[in-house]
């Protein structure tokens, strides 16, 4: 059995899956992470969690993964880029493993969602034989993950498939991370709420923006300033890793007009004459993050 964790800003949640070859889901759950309360509590709570599963199958793991925002700094084993503040620059995969007494495995959630799209989702469903993989989060941040022969690559320095944090322009917001013009801080979901609010002087949320691209011009300018970056951006991903497969997560992979506006703003940019490289929904759903990681 695989035991694989989910660390959110907002939830924790575990899930047990029978193995990699029939990955049936065995038992789910879910609890608050209260990183308001600091790191302590975060350990504390999954601790809860991890004890919790185990005693409803009577099981013991030795290992277990566990999918993150963020990525573990190769040379200090230190958490590093998270937007859970409280995680940063602590030995969460050192006290976890002296916590529950097991081998842990640590990847940002990106890779995570990558990997179980790739093994178990549309990528399997649809073109089995890809090797190369890029996976994308779209939603109040944006990040990726590169899948190189079912394995997912990490880098020398565990950035790996950040497409988030690579510049798209001079103009935009400044990100978290300290730069200005991330891709995160120009087609994130919150990064588009915050430009509609800049030119409209009205506060909405993207959903509410969305709908009203073809009455309000200040919506429309909104969502065209989504597809131009969102093939910008992912242009520069292409020309570099040249994938088989892209498939998209997260909450604004439902929109429609990225598969093909999207798409045909990535093929302008790309370095060859033509590009047919297929861009694919996602099949798991919110399930991909957590499935990942138990397949670490």
């Amino acid at each position: 059995m695989l035991l694989g964790i989910d660390l959110g800003g907002t939830k924790i949640e575990g899930v047990v899956l029978k193995s990699k070859e029939n990955p049936n889901e065995i038992i789910r759950h879910r609890i608050n992470t209260e990183e308001e309360k600091g790191y302590s509590q975060v350990i504390n709570n999954i601790k809860s969690l991890v004890n919790h599963i185990e005693n409803k199958i009577n099981y013991r793991f030795k290992r277990l993964g566990i999918g993150t925002p963020g990525t573990i700094d190769p040379e200090t084993g230190l958490l590093k880029n998270s937007n859970s503040q409280c995680l940063n620059d602590m030995p969460i995969q050192k006290d976890l493993a002296k916590t529950l007494d097991k081998i842990i495995f640590i990847q940002n959630d990106a890779n995570c969602f990558a990997l179980a799209e790739t093994l178990l989702g549309s990528v399997k469903d649809q073109y089995p034989d890809a090797k190369n993989v890029f996976g994308i989060i779209m939603g109040t941040g944006v990040g990726g993950g590169v899948i190189i022969d079912g394995k997912t690559v990490y880098g020398s320095q565990g950035i790996g498939g950040e497409w988030g944090h690579t510049i798209v322009t001079d103009n935009g917001e400044k990100c978290y991370c300290g730069k200005r013009g991330c891709v995160e801080s120009v087609i994130s979901g919150r990064a588009l709420q915050i430009y509609y609010n800049k030119i409209s002087g009205k506060k909405l949320t993207f959903e509410e923006i969305y709908a009203k691209k073809d009455i309000d011009n200040h919506a429309k300018e909104t969502f065209e300033r989504l597809i131009t970056y969102f093939g910008k951006g992912l242009s520069n991903v292409v020309n570099i890793i040249d994938p088989d497969v892209i498939v998209l997560g997260g909450g604004l992979s439902n929109i429609d007009e990225l598969y093909d506006e999207g798409y045909d703003e990535l093929k302008k940019y790309v370095f060859n004459p033509t590009f047919k490289t297929p861009v694919l929904r996602p099949k798991l759903g919110d399930s991909a993050g957590v499935y990942g990681a138990a397949l670490l």
